[in-house]
């Protein structure tokens, strides 16, 4: 049976835009600006979607895929927007081989919830990570800046009721 993708619509605020607008007209003309700007384009919406850089493209006058090639090249950008909280589950050898595959299976279905996606209500979004660099509790999983080490599917369903139970009110 093939997952569906939950997609988000963008919701940019005038707000935001207005900011991304000050931050563009900053480094309007400078050499090298891309990076810089595509950078507080994400500080101010919390990811890159593609009507963002759609507006840097066409205030800088470069194609979209120039923008888009930058974007998806570098890890530290994002396409996907972040949910209250961000579950990461760490996808690293030590992790995987101790059944990081399993606990990431059990929250896909807990949450009905692929890697790279939010919930509808924007709660919650997963992401597999390449490491975190705690492989002695391994398998590691985290949601936001709390760590869950040396845990088993079984753990999930407790871990993410927390959050659950909290309502989406970010600690």
């Amino acid at each position: 049976m093939a997952k569906r993708k939950t997609m988000v619509a963008f919701k940019g605020t005038p707000e935001q835009e207005s900011a991304l607008r000050e931050v563009m007209a900053g480094y309007k003309n400078q050499e090298g600006a891309l990076m810089p700007v595509l950078q507080k384009a994400q500080d101010i919406y919390g990811y890159l979607p593609i009507e963002v850089q759609y507006m840097i493209a066409r205030e800088f006058k470069i194609t979209l895929e120039t923008v888009y090639g930058v974007v998806s090249f570098y890890s530290h950008f994002t396409l996907n927007p972040s949910g209250v909280y961000k579950i990461s589950v760490c996808m690293g050898t030590a992790c995987y081989v101790k059944g990081a595959g399993q606990i990431l299976d059990r929250i896909e279905k807990k949450l009905k919830l692929e890697p790279g996606c939010v919930t509808p209500d924007g709660i919650f979004s997963l992401d597999g990570a390449r490491c975190i660099g705690a492989c002695g509790l391994a398998p590691v999983m985290t949601v936001n800046d709390d760590v869950y080490g040396q845990i088993t599917a079984d753990d999930v369903d407790a871990i993410i009721d927390k959050y659950i139970k909290d309502g989406g009110r970010k600690k």
